[in-house]
C-alpha cells in the first residue's frame, strides 16, 4: 500500500499530528476529502518546505520512511492524449514504496514541439489531466527536458521513475542515463498495445471515417480543413452508406420474415398430417368391415323388411335373393290373378280373361 493523502498541510511540509511519527501503513490510506480534490501544481521556487530533507536510500525507502518524510519520487512525460497507459506508469510509480509522494512533470509546448513534435492537446489542457488523475500528488509545469541537479534538488526529489528502455533525444544516447549513475532510477513497465502515437496513427489511417463522423455531428468543413470537393464527396458516401444500410436492413427483416414463414408452414403440414391420420382413423372406424356403419345398414334392412306389406311370407330373409326389398302393385295384382280361385260356375275363356283384364287395369 501507499500514501495517497494530499492536503496543505503535506505541501507545506507539517505532519498535522504535532510532530508525533506514525507508522507507515497508516498513512497509505488517502482521505475521502482528498479524493475529491485535484493535485496541487508546484510552485515555481521549489518545495519551500521547512522540514529537513535528509538522503533517502533505495533501501530505506523499500522499508518505508516516516510519516512526515515521504520518499518523492518523479516522473515525467509529455502526456499528450492522456490514456491508460500514462495512468498505469503513474500507478506504478505510486506504488514503488509504502510511503511515497509522486510529482509529475509535464514538458510545455514549446519544449515538445521542438524535441518530439506537435502534440494533439494544449499544455494546458495536459497540465488539467494530470492533476485529476487519483495517483499525482504534486504537478511540476514547465518541466525541463533533461533533469539537472539543482532541478533535483529544487524539488527535493529522491528517485525518478519510468521505464528503463534508453530514451533518445536532444543528442543523448538516454537522458535518464546520468540519474541511473547516481542510483536515483527506479524503473517501471510500459503498457503494450497503446501509446500516444498508436492512437494517433489510428485517427491517420481512418481519416476519411473520422471526418465524415465530425461532419456529421455539426462542425463545419472550414473547422475540419476539408475543401469543398472533399466535403461533397464525404456527404455522397454518407448518403451511400445510408442506401446500404438500408437495405441491409430489409434484407435482414426478408430473412427472418421468410424464416417465420418457414416456421409456420412447417407447423401447418405436422398439423394437416396429424388431422389426416385422424379422419381416416375416424372413417375407418365408421365405414370399415364389422364397424358401426355396416351395422346401421344391416339394421335398417331389417327394419324395412318388417315394415313392408309386400314382402313374400314363404321366403326366408337369409335365402330371399331380394331380401329386404318391397314387391311392386303389379306384380301383387298378378299374384292374386292366377293364384286365387274362380267363381262358382263360371267358365272364362282365354279371351273373356283378356278383356276382364283391361277392364279391371
Amino acid at each position: 500500500m501507499v500514501n495517497r493523502r494530499r492536503n496543505g498541510s503535506r505541501a507545506n511540509g507539517n505532519t498535522g499530528r504535532g510532530g508525533v511519527k506514525s507508522q507507515p501503513q497508516q498513512q497509505c490510506k488517502r482521505s475521502p476529502k482528498a479524493l475529491r480534490e485535484p493535485a496541487i501544481f508546484a510552485k515555481k521556487s521549489g518545495c519551500d518546505s521547512d522540514t529537513p530533507h535528509d538522503k533517502v536510500t533505495l533501501a530505506q525507502a523499500r522499508r518505508g520512511t516516516p510519516a512526515n518524510r515521504p520518499a518523492r519520487v518523479y516522473a515525467d512525460g509529455i502526456f499528450d492524449l492522456f490514456h491508460s497507459g500514462h495512468a498505469r506508469a503513474l500507478m506504478q510509480a505510486k506504488n514503488l514504496f509504502p510511503n511515497t509522494q509522486l510529482i509529475v512533470g509535464v514538458c510545455s509546448d514549446a519544449l515538445t514541439h521542438r524535441y518530439k513534435g506537435y502534440t494533439v492537446m494544449t499544455e494546458d489542457e495536459r497540465y488539467e489531466a494530470l492533476i485529476h488523475c487519483r495517483y499525482v500528488d504534486e504537478v511540476v509545469r514547465d518541466a525541463p527536458w533533461t533533469l539537472t541537479p539543482e532541478f533535483l534538488k529544487k524539488h527535493r526529489i529522491d528517485f525518478v521513475a519510468h521505464d528503463d528502455i534508453p530514451y533518445t533525444s536532444a543528442g543523448s544516447d538516454d537522458v535518464y542515463k546520468h540519474i541511473k549513475e547516481a542510483g536515483m532510477f527506479v524503473a517501471t513497465q510500459r503498457t503494450e498495445g497503446i501509446s500516444t502515437s498508436d492512437l494517433i496513427t489510428r485517427i491517420v489511417r481512418n481519416y476519411d471515417v473520422y471526418v465524415r463522423r465530425n461532419l456529421q455531428r455539426g462542425y463545419t468543413a472550414r473547422e475540419l480543413n476539408v475543401g469543398f470537393i472533399k466535403e461533397k464527396k464525404y456527404r455522397l458516401q454518407e448518403q451511400v452508406d445510408r442506401m446500404k444500410e438500408t437495405v441491409r436492413t430489409v434484407e435482414e427483416k426478408s430473412k427472418h420474415l421468410v424464416h417465420r414463414v418457414e416456421e409456420k408452414s412447417h407447423d401447418l403440414i405436422l398439423k394437416w398430417e396429424e388431422k389426416s391420420r385422424e379422419f381416416i382413423g375416424n372413417f375407418l372406424e365408421l365405414f370399415g368391415p364389422d364397424k358401426a356403419w355396416h351395422m346401421i345398414q344391416q339394421r335398417s334392412g331389417r327394419v324395412l323388411q318388417a315394415l313392408s306389406p309386400y314382402g313374400s311370407p314363404h321366403t326366408s330373409p337369409s335365402t330371399s335373393p331380394t331380401r329386404g326389398r318391397s314387391t311392386s302393385p303389379s306384380s301383387h295384382w298378378h299374384n292374386l290373378r292366377f293364384h286365387s280361385p274362380p267363381p262358382e260356375g263360371a267358365s272364362i275363356s282365354s279371351s273373356e280373361g283378356d278383356e276382364e283384364e283391361k277392364y279391371a287395369l
